[in-house]
């Protein structure tokens, strides 16, 4: 795909005058990192697909063989933050990303989220708003903001909860990877299918005869494309030290959880030694700020989820962690932040408290999403 566009958009006969709608997230040389002009793009064009009668399936997936989305393109929220460029860049950013993100979520239409590659961050954001999650063989997924200061947003607080267990937690504390294994077990994915296979499933869709339920549709073709790629889907090192993170989470308060958690730093597993390192080096306000959302999160309807998250990816924005995290990754790449708080236990209570609450004056930015569940 030579195209400059930032987004890449398609129309492909279905037959009987029924199209399906695929937007290619269109900058590989960056991982798609998603972008302001993405976002842009993408939200009248989805919002036009999802009301046309006549397209019956929606397609999203990523320019390259590397990544669906490796997350936002946060070198120009660093901008924004340090004084080199627009300081209202990143909140308006937060907004539109979460606005678009909700969008995804509460589509009619069925969307398919092809996850090849990297899907990280703000492409997690993207994925999990598709009511059909693919994963293939060269799928990577995790939510890694402790290691910039952040905290797993985009609907994190929503799809998080949701996992077996004390997943969730462990995954937002350690910023820990996953592979398809892992997506396909926690149900963060619902179909594995070969990463050749793209051209497979579009053909398959063009095909489909009969399109007046196309929700059953979309199903039951992943299913059968699923069939004869599913025994090569890589073992899910999550499932396998399932009991394990369940006993590190398990204690009644945040300290608790980070001893059971570090205790792993020593486990000849690398899986979870790796995990350990990643909370051990990890913002302590971003631990706090996970600890908070995932406890005090669950009940959330999706529209007061990233209603909630605005507010503290505001607050992080004007506080200087996210800034000193993206700094230490990808500006000086020392790989040295310096963090606000020297340790977990160093956090008073009312720096956490303030990130709940709203930073802007008058109506909240987000107090426009439709009520509807999804």
């Amino acid at each position: 795909m030579s195209s400059d566009e930032p987004v890449i958009f398609d129309e492909l006969d279905a037959g009987a005058g029924k199209r399906i709608g695929r937007a290619t997230l269109n900058a590989p040389k960056a991982l798609n990192s998603l972008s302001m002009a993405m976002i842009e793009r993408l939200q009248p064009k989805l919002a036009e697909w999802d009301a046309d009668e006549q397209i019956v399936c929606i397609v999203i997936d990523g320019a390259g063989d590397k990544a669906f989305c490796a997350g936002g393109d946060i070198i120009q929220l660093y901008k924004g933050m340090s004084g080199e460029g627009d300081p209202d860049y990143p909140p308006r950013f937060f907004t539109e990303e979460y606005r678009l993100d909700y969008q995804i979520h509460t589509l009619k239409t069925p969307c398919i989220t092809w996850g090849d590659g990297i899907v990280m961050g703000g492409g997690m954001g993207i994925f999990a708003g598709g009511g059909y999650k693919v994963v293939t063989e060269k799928a990577r997924l995790a939510m890694p903001e402790i290691t910039i200061g952040l905290f797993p947003d985009v609907g994190g607080t929503w799809f998080l909860n949701r996992l077996p267990g004390r997943t969730g937690l462990f995954l937002g504390l350690t910023g820990a990877h996953m592979n398809a294994g892992d997506a396909m077990f926690l149900g963060l994915a619902d179909r594995y299918v070969a990463s050749d296979h793209i051209e497979s499933l579009l053909e398959s869709l063009q095909s489909v005869e009969d399109w007046s339920r196309p929700h059953a549709s979309v199903d039951n073709l992943l299913r059968r494309l699923e069939d004869g790629d599913r025994a090569d889907c890589p073992a899910s090192p999550v499932e396998q030290h399932f009991d394990t993170i369940n006993r590190a989470c398990d204690a009644g308060d945040l300290r608790g959880i980070e001893a059971g958690i570090l205790r792993l730093a020593d486990s000849e597993e690398k899986f979870l030694a790796k995990a350990a390192k990643g909370l051990a080096s990890g913002c302590p306000m971003t631990a706090h700020l996970i600890y908070r959302q995932m406890t005090r999160g669950a009940h959330l309807s999706l529209r007061e989820v990233f209603q909630r998250e605005l507010k503290m990816a505001w607050h992080c924005c004007l506080h200087g962690d996210f800034q000193e995290g993206i700094r230490a990754l990808l500006v000086d790449k020392d790989g040295e932040p310096k963090w606000r708080h020297a340790s977990i236990a160093e956090v008073p209570e009312a720096d956490i408290d303030e990130h709940f609450t709203p930073p802007w004056n008058g109506e909240h930015p987000l107090a426009d999403l439709p009520v509807e569940a999804p």
